[in-house]
């Protein structure tokens, strides 16, 4: 007979099945009497799992949702997909996979037997993402090792490349990680500069937990998405737009982020964008062409002529790679 360890998990691996398993085929699995899958039953309810018991012919057990998250057993397939998916999500930084992902990848990545992780390696080497925004893309152990060191209260050395170029080497405290948008950010308190900052993660490399424990300074602002906010804005100098839109200001707030506003109805079924903002000409640029419907830009000038410009490298790179119209002659039956 096995250990009662044992067989708890074994059970538990069972009934997260997603079935109603009989006592007795639970029993007969386990190579056990029914009367110790009842006793088990009741100490993994006791552990936390909401095992729900039916009653009859066709009664059962099994694992229903609860008012926790009791920890899960996987096995190596399900082990590989769910490391690949969180590597995926967090290598790209997509819209709305915030930090909880990357710990969750932190997690798993620390306890993947080797022959798992080589798998997980193996998959992330031999696929290409489809990526969006800036095409930026951050090697996911990058995020894991901040991760850890987050969570651990660890300080971080790591090389960081800034905006204009210039590589530097940095020690700090590491406060959170924030997704904004399509980039991942490390809010942390830099030791040399004594002060706060913010750190785009697609710059950094090479990083490294030093051991070296530390308490957690009280950041400047009320957490760590308010200060990354604060931190962007100041970087960027305003800019006023208007721009016209040929189509109704429903179809065109539902395609912009909340900042551009305000937006006014204008006769023929348009609207008009008025607003001050704080991003890029390039992002703002980027938003507006994602619309899909037909807009003119009045100001700034420097808008302008950067989507005037954008259009012209687009038109040269489809004339570049289209290849002659096929005449009558070539026309297939």
């Amino acid at each position: 007979m096995t250990s009662t360890p044992a067989r708890l998990l074994n059970l538990l691996s069972l009934l997260q099945t997603p079935r109603e398993w009989p006592g007795s085929e639970l029993a007969e699995r386990l190579a056990v009497s029914p009367r110790t899958i009842r006793r088990d039953i009741d100490r993994l309810r006791d552990l936390g799992y909401p095992v729900e018991a039916t009653r009859g012919s066709i009664g059962g057990y099994r694992l229903v949702a609860g008012t926790a998250m009791p920890p899960l057993l996987l096995d190596d397939e399900e082990a590989v997909a769910i490391a690949v998916g969180l590597r995926a999500g967090a290598g790209h930084a997509i819209e709305g996979v915030d930090e909880a992902s990357v710990r969750a990848l932190a997690k798993l990545e620390q306890v993947l037997p080797s022959r798992l992780r080589h798998r997980v390696s193996t998959l992330q080497n031999a696929t290409v993402p489809l990526t969006r925004g800036d095409g930026s893309t951050i090697d996911p152990r990058t995020l894991t090792v901040m991760a850890s060191a987050v969570t651990g209260r660890e300080r971080l050395r790591f090389a960081y490349r800034a905006g204009d170029g210039a590589e530097t080497r940095r020690e700090a405290e590491p406060y959170r990680l924030v997704s904004a948008g399509w980039r991942w950010y490390l809010v942390a308190y830099d030791l040399g500069r004594a002060d706060w900052r913010t750190f785009r993660v697609d710059r950094v490399s090479d990083p490294f937990a030093t051991g070296a424990r530390f308490t957690p300074r009280e950041l400047p602002a009320g957490d760590a998405a308010e200060f990354l906010s604060g931190s962007i804005t100041r970087r960027l100098p305003e800019l006023t737009v208007e721009v016209s839109f040929a189509a109704p200001a429903e179809f065109v707030a539902a395609r912009l982020p909340s900042s551009f506003r305000p937006l006014e109805p204008t006769g023929g079924n348009g609207c008009r964008l008025r607003a001050t903002l704080t991003d890029s000409l390039e992002w703002v640029a980027l938003r507006l062409a994602l619309v899909d419907c037909e807009f003119t830009v009045h100001e700034p000038a420097a808008l302008v002529t950067h989507l005037s410009d954008l259009s012209a490298r687009l038109n040269r790179a489809t004339r570049a790679t289209a290849g002659p119209a096929a005449g009558p002659a070539d026309a297939k039956e």
